[in-house]
């Protein structure tokens, strides 16, 4: 825990005065119930239980001062809060690899029915986009509301060559911020990118006189995530770490799920085959240059579960915040039971 006005916390040493004042006045009070003539008589007036409960009221008033106190020097914690995601863009590989059938009953299949479980969990306020790619990508439904929409576009599936996994991201990309100059010109179909070059078009935004983008934070725009579900490797279009890093220099999270397995299976179609290999260190360096995470799944069963995971983290989040009102509302708690217990008990308060 931390304090923005930690100096407050200087209020705390009242507490062990008021307790040393409370303790005199009950020497002081047993001094004059000495002067009884018979102390058995005061003992039975009283009883056990009575001698107990007497001291229950100050020592909850003495609680609900403490929070008070604590509660003014503004305190954060690190606490559990509902996210603050509001669209969430899945970006799904539907290249002819997703036929191989180590994920039963095919790698497509199995994600098709996770992504679907995955949308019924999700709460109704979260918005849901849906990104396709293989040697290219597009978006097969723009962020909705409407999980009937959703459930229509993924069930359309079409396998095509190729795999651009980072088109999959700047697509994404394109669809959460639809004004922000993202170039979306340089996804044409084969067309490879060096590393390092910039996908944005920010010298046109200066010559337009447009303000120019500004990075921020990885992992700090709350507002929204991508979830990429890949099982390939990267064969075509935009350099996927260079599609990371646009989505980082605008604080998007990636969470990359890769399908399959790392060894890798020849499949065959339309008269050819080839092996289909899962590129792990690539999706982790997509998961980790966006603060995100990488899940691997080598099962449907695997994959359902990635799903699961993937709900509770985008639904609910730790965060650090100010805690005062909490601490507040506890004095005030804690102060009203100590008063109402002493009306109840001895007709006064405190």
């Amino acid at each position: 825990m931390t304090f923005l006005w930690p100096q407050f916390l200087w209020l705390l040493l009242a507490l062990p005065v008021l307790v040393a004042v409370y303790l005199w006045l009950l020497r002081r009070k047993k001094k004059i119930a000495l002067r009884y003539a018979s102390l058995s008589i005061v003992r039975e007036a009283i009883g056990a239980g009575q001698s107990l409960r007497r001291h229950i009221p100050p020592l909850l008033f003495l609680l609900s001062l403490a929070a008070m106190l604590v509660a003014s020097s503004r305190p954060f914690a690190v606490v559990t809060l509902p996210s603050q995601n509001e669209t969430i863009m899945l970006a799904m590989d539907v290249s002819g690899s997703m036929r191989a059938t180590d994920v039963l009953p095919n790698r497509l299949v199995a994600s098709q029915n996770a992504a679907k479980a995955f949308l019924a969990d999700l709460p109704r306020n979260v918005r849901v986009g849906v990104v396709a790619f293989a040697g290219t990508a597009a978006v097969v439904q723009p962020p909705t509301l409407s999980r009937e929409d959703l459930t229509t576009a993924i069930d359309k599936f079409q396998l095509q060559r190729g795999t651009a996994i980072g088109n999959g991201i700047i697509v994404s990309l394109a669809e959460l911020f639809p004004g922000a100059g993202i170039d979306l010109e340089s996804l044409e179909t084969g067309r490879e990118r060096k590393r390092g070059i910039s996908l944005d078009q920010a010298g046109k935004d200066d010559r337009e006189g447009q303000k120019a983008f500004t990075p921020v934070t990885p992992g700090s725009y709350t507002s929204a995530a991508i979830i990429l579900l890949t099982d390939g490797q990267r064969t075509t279009g935009v350099d996927s770490l260079d599609a990371a890093k646009a989505a980082a220099d605008r604080g998007v999270r990636v969470y990359t799920v890769g399908v399959g397995t790392v060894e890798g299976e020849i499949i065959g179609f339309e008269g050819w085959s080839m092996r289909v290999k899962l590129d792990e260190e690539t999706l982790k360096g997509i998961a980790r240059a966006t603060q995100a995470e990488y899940f691997y799944a080598g099962t449907a069963g695997d994959l359902k579960k990635v799903y699961e995971t993937l709900s509770s983290r985008l639904t609910v989040e730790k965060k650090e915040t100010e805690i005062s009102g909490l601490l507040a509302l506890a004095a005030a708690v804690l102060g009203l039971l100590s008063a109402s217990l002493s009306l109840l008990w001895f007709n006064r308060i405190l």
